[in-house]
């Protein structure tokens, strides 16, 4: 793997987020993440520098059980808001066109687009990078931030 140094990063390395970046976006520690390489539970990729870098599709893999430490914190999260099917993932893109926003979320290696108002976008400060849950009602899909 390379990775470039000119005006940003290679497209390879766009999917690497460095471990600080992909601990941010889990809620763990920095140690915490160095653990679960070295114990296997997450996989990494070295640079060519013996850095690690988390592949973002094993950040997506993660993300819904970052939420609580225990199975019943976890549901305790969910449990704010009556919808069940929630997904859990990485924002994409936020692009606003007037009153209306397009916001798509990458969960799991999936991608799922939701049209909110910009109000509502604004409320929760949605950015790309950041985590949200897209809620799954009927025909309908919202998102919250997370």
């Amino acid at each position: 793997m390379r990775m470039q140094e000119k005006s940003g990063r290679d497209a390879d390395a766009e999917d690497l987020p460095k471990l600080r970046d992909a601990a941010l976006q889990l809620g763990i520690s920095f140690p915490t993440i160095k653990q679960w390489i070295y114990k296997k539970k997450i996989r990494s990729i070295q640079t060519a520098g013996g850095h690690h870098r988390i592949p973002q599709s094993e950040v997506d893999k993660l993300l819904f059980r970052t939420r609580g430490r225990t199975e019943k914190e976890r549901e305790q999260v969910f449990r704010r808001i009556s919808g069940r099917n929630q997904l859990v993932g990485r924002v994409e893109s936020v692009r606003i066109s007037g009153l209306m926003v397009e916001v798509k979320i990458s969960i799991g290696g999936q991608q799922i687009t939701s049209i909110i108002t910009a109000t509502s976008a604004r409320e929760m400060h949605l950015k790309a990078g950041q985590t949200a849950a897209a809620l799954i009602k009927a025909t309908e899909v919202m998102i919250l931030r997370v």
